[in-house]
């Protein structure tokens, strides 16, 4: 698989020329070292357990399917008080391949025909060229999916302006109150 994006901290390149007919399991469990920049690739304090767990199977003539799930522990920092906020990662990974030379993947963009799309639907197959596709790249992309991009200590409460005017309009109306004649 060629991307011009830099490669993946836990990239694992997947043989599909020759897959068995179960599908071929791949395990990663990142070390140290890719859990350390997979939190700085992500903007994550730290990356405690990173484990994805997939199939790499055949799908249609020609084609990939990978399917499996990541795990992952993470710290991150809260968005209000920058105190580290522990979390845990559950994700589902599900992702079709076409090689690049594939008219089935192709034909819907290059004919000028109308493309539908579902959005609750399979993302459309990438594709890949020779004979590897990296999964691990895949599982990544799934984990960085499933971050929470505001990450939030419990009880954390961030004041606003709005807050603020809240309590002046309180004032206000006290003072209003204060000045109308009592029946």
């Amino acid at each position: 698989m060629q991307h011009d994006e830099a490669q993946s901290p836990v990239s694992f390149a997947a043989h599909v020329a020759r897959l068995p007919q179960a599908g071929l399991p791949v395990v990663i469990e990142a070390d140290e070292a890719q859990r350390a920049a997979l939190a700085e690739a992500h903007g994550l304090l730290s990356v405690e357990v990173y484990r994805a767990e997939l199939l790499v199977s055949r799908w249609k003539r020609n084609g990939v399917k990978v399917s499996g799930s990541v795990k992952a522990d993470i710290t991150q920092a809260c968005v209000v008080t920058l105190d580290p906020v522990t979390a845990h990662i559950e994700e589902a990974v599900d992702g079709l391949f076409l090689p690049q030379d594939s008219n089935f993947g192709r034909e819907g963009f290059s004919g000028g025909g109308e493309i539908l799309i579902d959005a609750e639907g399979p993302d459309a197959p990438e594709t890949f060229i020779g004979d590897t596709v990296d999964v691990g790249a895949l599982a990544e992309q799934f984990f960085g999916l499933a971050i929470d991009p505001y990450p939030r200590r419990a009880g954390a409460h961030l004041e606003t302006k709005a807050d603020d005017e809240d309590k002046e309009e309180s004032e206000f109306q006290r003072k209003l109150r204060a000045l109308l004649p009592k029946n």
